[in-house]
């Protein structure tokens, strides 16, 4: 019976100690740590960023979405913080759909509907004007609408779809950009 346990427990040490080896490997994305040699934390390089106002037709949903995404990113960013010294800027274009997804038969109108916002971004470093990302992500969301006798509820669905299609918008931008931060590419 021993020297069939004898394979395993060799295995599992094995394992354990090549675990051992590569923790050290490991760094949170967030963390304080100078990223490579290059000054500054992740945290501070993505302070630096400027997040310039996002274009939309004034008096539309979508304006009121652009200044919903660009807080939401300066947030993120900054933690809530102070913003550092600009050092990239951030150019951000939005689009948004809407797409009935599910329609009462009896009465023709829809229940349930999605909504989307598409965004095309470019992060440029200031000192250089040169690109260094350069990206589209896109968000999709769905909200119910209760019915005519409850007209508002469905506005304010609506518009409770538009902040968080806005919020994953700029988690992902923050994303992308933390990735630029931390590996260069």
């Amino acid at each position: 019976m021993s020297s069939l346990n004898a394979p395993r427990l060799l295995r599992l040490l094995l394992a354990l100690s090549l675990a051992g080896l590569t923790a050290g490997c490991f760094q949170p994305l967030y963390g304080d740590r100078s990223v490579g040699g290059a000054g500054g934390s992740v945290s501070d390089r993505m302070s630096s960023v400027e997040v310039a106002t996002i274009k939309a037709p004034d008096g539309t949903r979508l304006a009121r979405l652009a200044i919903e995404t660009r807080d939401q990113l300066l947030f993120n960013l900054t933690g809530g913080g102070q913003a550092a010294a600009p050092g990239y800027q951030l150019d951000i274009q939005l689009s948004s759909t809407q797409l009935q997804v599910i329609v009462d038969i009896n009465s023709a109108r829809p229940e349930i509907q999605n909504y989307g916002i598409d965004a095309t971004y470019t992060l440029t470093d200031i000192a250089t004007k040169k690109v260094v990302v350069k990206g589209v992500t896109f968000s999709r969301v769905s909200y119910n609408i209760p019915g005519q006798q409850q007209r508002f509820a469905g506005d304010r669905g609506l518009r409770d779809a538009e902040n968080r299609a806005a919020k994953v918008i700029a988690d992902n931008i923050r994303n992308r950009m933390a990735s630029y931060f931390t590996t260069g590419t």
